[in-house]
């Protein structure tokens, strides 16, 4: 690589080259972290983990992948998986401590739950589609054919996939005559139970929908615990769109969600969200996100594909696209009703003579106040 084509940590007079030794195809993922805008300040902790950094679970026909509270220290509230399963491949059935939100990236998937009162769930998926399991309710995930690769997001940050309960490990671990009198059968009707966990493996493709719910009793949950990507209209804006989805149109979750599309040089407003963190999957695009905290600090990170970025509630954000391509990012939250504080409305909405005031704006600047919602910009 030429020297010119290497980023140097310069910004006019201030900084000096680096010779290296260093990582250039990192420097050149983070332009604004190797060359920080002069309104950067102070202390932020790391708000960016990559997928593509995590350790992966390779077992027989699929992947997972995590970003704990161990990868990324500040998401104390929320964790997130990435996982692959090949045609027919089941995730086991388990069950969790914490509330599994997930969305289907790409393929298709079978899902299935039981809840407390006995209702049977069982529900096919494709790419944009969205389910919620909440804590303790047990539930399985099976490709079809295509194969499926989804998102899960935790309400904990101290989550791990690896410390799920499953149900061959529940099965492995109860003495064997409790296990035959518990089913009412001799022991022998056990003998091949798998000695431990099976997590991730392979089946048949499953059989139609249809087929499958015949044999099974008809008493369904009173609330779904899917919701189906093409049953929204996302609101238009000048450089985007945005879907909420959260307890008003999934009343079952206890997480909300954002997903926001971005056209090239658009901008996901400045704000904040008064009583949630906010955990984020960027899918496609580039884009960047400063973050503001009290005593002047704020701190601008860079996103693409694959990359998580978090923000814990109250601190003030925007997401910019700085690319040549869409952006979308899902934005997942941890309450159930989605929540944001707009800076321009704030300001519009606040007597003018206080406003100007603070900030000594001209009379072009109030007039650019504005009261209604305009979440996404140019």
């Amino acid at each position: 690589m030429p020297t010119s084509a290497k980023p140097q940590p310069i910004r006019g007079s201030y900084g000096a080259d680096d010779p290296g030794p260093r990582n250039i195809e990192l420097d050149l993922q983070n332009p604004d972290i190797l060359i920080p805008p002069p309104t950067d300040n102070g202390s932020i902790p790391n708000l960016k983990f990559s997928f593509g950094m995590a350790h992966n679970r390779l077992e027989a026909g699929g992947w997972a992948r995590e970003v704990t509270v161990r990868e990324l220290p500040a998401a104390k509230g929320m964790a997130g998986v990435d996982m692959r399963l090949g045609p027919g491949v089941v995730r086991e059935l388990h069950w969790h401590k914490e509330a599994e939100w997930g969305y289907v990236l790409e393929g298709r998937c079978r899902v299935t739950a039981v809840d407390a009162d006995r209702g049977v769930f069982v529900d096919d998926l494709k790419a944009g589609d969205i389910w919620l399991f909440p804590s303790g309710i047990p539930h399985s995930i099976q490709a079809h054919a295509e194969g499926c690769e989804f998102l899960l997001v935790f309400d904990d940050g101290n989550f791990s996939e690896n410390e799920t309960l499953l149900v061959t490990e529940l099965m492995a671990h109860m003495p064997i005559e409790v296990v035959a009198k518990n089913f009412g059968i001799p022991a022998t009707h056990f003998a091949n139970l798998p000695p431990k966990e099976k997590y991730i493996f392979p089946l048949p493709v499953p059989p139609p929908l249809g087929e499958v719910m015949a044999k099974l009793p008809k008493n369904r949950p009173a609330m779904p615990f899917t919701v189906h990507g093409g049953d929204f209209t996302p609101t238009q804006w000048d450089g985007g769109k945005t879907t909420v989805i959260d307890v008003r149109n999934f009343p079952v979750t206890n997480m909300a969600a954002l997903i926001i599309d971005l056209e090239p040089g658009a901008l996901r407003e400045i704000h904040w969200h008064p009583d949630a963190d906010e955990w984020q999957y960027y899918i496609q695009g580039e884009a960047r996100m400063t973050v503001f905290d009290a005593t002047s600090k704020a701190r601008t990170f860079n996103y693409r594909a694959g990359d998580v970025g978090y923000v814990p509630k109250t601190l003030a954000h925007y997401i910019e696209n700085i690319g040549t391509t869409p952006v979308r990012v899902l934005n997942v939250f941890n309450k159930p009703l989605f929540k944001d504080v707009p800076l321009n409305q704030w300001l519009a909405l606040t007597p003018p003579d206080l406003v100007r005031g603070h900030l000594e704006l001209d009379d072009i600047a109030m007039a650019a106040l504005n009261p209604n919602p305009r979440s996404v910009t140019r």
